[in-house]
């Protein structure tokens, strides 16, 4: 079966028969799949009224367990996104009743942000209705297929997610 990466690839082998296009081969499928799994992943979110940025912050504060709470820092290093960032973000969440801020007994000058019963809620909606969307993009690929595919993937991707600040 062709797709539209076998069509690229050809034409540039034809056009650049001195050029190496194999990278394409892969690289370009990554990213083809990365814009449709965005897609997948805002309609997923959209159905249950959350932006993306939304649903990572919620979810981050889900996955820490009861009490569903992190410092404002520990969503930074989760969320990799910049403290003014991040700071704008808890607001709008807070305004929505999805987080609220609550003073950090360890520390009198910070504070925790806590998942309301609301955003736990949401979160776990969305979250499941993006692994009934990202089930449907994988069921061509068996289980062992997906398995080795993941593996392949991370070896991929690990040296990006220990690169160090």
């Amino acid at each position: 079966m062709e797709d539209e990466v076998d069509r690229l690839v050809t034409a540039w082998r034809r056009e650049r028969p001195d050029l190496d296009v194999e990278p394409l081969e892969v690289l370009s499928r990554v990213s083809r799949l990365a814009r449709h799994l965005d897609r997948a992943r805002r309609l997923a979110f959209s159905e249950h009224s959350l932006e993306p940025w939304e649903f990572d912050v919620l979810t981050s504060l889900r996955r820490a367990g009861a009490p569903y709470q992190l410092s404002p820092g520990q969503l930074l290093t989760q969320t990799l996104v910049t403290s003014g960032t991040m700071t704008n973000r808890i607001d709008r969440l807070a305004k929505k009743s999805l987080v609220e801020r609550l003073p950090d007994p360890s520390d009198r000058r910070g504070v925790l942000v806590r998942l309301t019963e609301e955003g736990r809620d949401r979160a776990d909606q969305a979250l499941a209705g993006l692994l009934d969307q990202e089930r449907a993009i994988l069921a061509e690929l068996s289980r062992a297929q997906r398995a080795e595919l993941a593996a392949l993937l991370r070896q991929l991707t690990a040296p990006f997610d220990n690169i160090p600040g």
